[in-house]
């Protein structure tokens, strides 16, 4: 009899605080919540310093080019690396790297002395930084939570950078203008100081286990490969993501700084271009908690055909706030479609797979980022509006072809 309350309170299930309610979430949190509006003056000033050097959309694709090659080709490797050493250090080593390269870039542009193999370089080393640092992050966020805190984690920090993306990209452009691009580099690398400082703070952590096998990289590619090669539904969904990345990426980031360079002479208009995007994905991703859709295949693949066809009218649409309102309604469209499809690859993966499977899907979205950048900007500056109805009607015809797949059709 005296036993039975000790069982019920062994049995009880333990209640774990909000992530922001736990010390080392909450520091790292600020931290790196810091650094990425500081990554905004970034966004915004590297393209335009680019233009200003050049005046060439060629010169600005091959910026963006140098960075992403290096992310793709490297991603792989960047995930064993934190597998087997501490994601803590690691972040710590990369964020060096990039304030040091970051201020390097914004001293000499202080100085007048900025050429455009300097810029080659940053983007060099940032793609680098970015192909182990952002491997690191998942395995960062497990060492300061319990498992139970992931899922509000995870939900804190993808809302942040959205946040930032929509808050910051403006007011980074005001700034840039007032104060002249030097200074967004400069913020920007002192903005690292605060993902360094509390990475400082914080415990180390190992995820590698003593004396556990390690399966090798390239083993681990191929089990990946063929797990998405035998599923007919998630090869067919992975191949329409690779091409939508190839013929958006680009014309996106690219097009868009060409086009308010071009027609506004001002990097404030990008910023908002910028922040109308961001407010729309995250509209789109809050709006899958209050739409239910029964066959979501056909959802999926119908929102990113309405993407293709927006998508085309972009270099055809005047005004500043005109594009901001259509950029916003494409940005709400890709973060509807985009949840969908994570939300039902978590869901289809076995989870013993799940890891190597994500791997090959950021490879193929990635990998294909530099040919997306080098592509816009040698078309670019053939016809911005020619390259954009190229694009736009890429998209839906390969969203149609998805969903004239009866496997895709069957997704719910």
């Amino acid at each position: 009899m005296a036993t039975a309350p000790v069982q019920a309170a062994q049995v009880a299930p333990q209640k774990f605080p909000h992530p922001l309610k736990t010390r080392n979430f909450a520091l790292w949190w600020t931290g790196a919540t810091l650094s990425l509006c500081g990554d905004q003056f970034y966004v915004v000033a590297l393209p335009w310093v680019v233009l200003q050097l050049t005046g060439s959309a060629v010169a600005m694709g091959m910026v963006s080019m140098c960075a992403g090659t290096p992310r793709a080709v490297l991603m792989l490797m960047g995930g064993a690396v934190a597998d087997r050493m501490s994601p803590r250090k690691l972040m710590m080593i990369t964020a060096i790297c990039r304030a040091i390269l970051v201020g390097a870039i914004g001293a000499l542009l202080w100085e007048r002395h900025l050429a455009i193999w300097h810029m080659y370089l940053l983007a060099t080393g940032f793609g680098i930084a970015d192909a182990f640092a952002m491997p690191s992050a998942p395995a960062m966020m497990r060492s300061l939570v319990e498992p139970q805190q992931l899922p509000a984690a995870n939900s804190v920090w993808q809302s942040t950078a959205l946040l930032t993306g929509v808050a910051a990209p403006s007011p980074a452009g005001v700034i840039m203008k007032s104060l002249g691009a030097a200074w967004a580099f400069l913020l920007d690398s002192f903005s690292f100081l605060f993902l360094i400082a509390a990475l400082w703070k914080l415990p180390d952590f190992n995820p590698a286990k003593p004396g556990a096998p390690k399966t090798g990289v390239l083993k681990s590619v191929k089990e990946g490969l063929s797990y998405v090669v035998n599923d007919r539904p998630l090869r067919a969904l992975v191949l329409v993501a690779a091409v939508l990345n190839l013929f958006l990426a680009g014309p996106l980031s690219i097009g868009l700084a060409y086009i308010a360079k071009k027609r506004f002479s001002s990097p404030v208009s990008f910023g908002v271009w910028i922040s109308s995007v961001a407010a729309g994905t995250l509209a789109g991703m809050l709006l899958v908690g209050f739409v239910r859709v029964k066959r979501r295949g056909l959802t999926m693949l119908g929102a990113t055909s309405v993407l293709g066809v927006m998508t085309s009218v972009v270099g055809f649409i005047p005004g500043l706030l005109p594009m901001a309102a259509l950029l916003a309604l494409m940005g709400c469209l890709s973060g509807f479609a985009n949840v969908h499809i994570q939300a039902w690859f978590q869901q289809r993966v076995d989870r013993a797979v799940l890891g190597r499977v994500a791997s090959v899907m950021m490879l193929s979205a990635f990998g294909l980022m530099p040919l997306s950048m080098a592509g816009a900007g040698v078309a670019v500056s053939w016809s911005a509006k020619g390259m954009f109805l190229i694009a736009g009607v890429a998209v839906a015809i390969v969203s149609l072809f998805g969903a004239m797949q009866k496997d895709v059709r069957a997704i719910e």
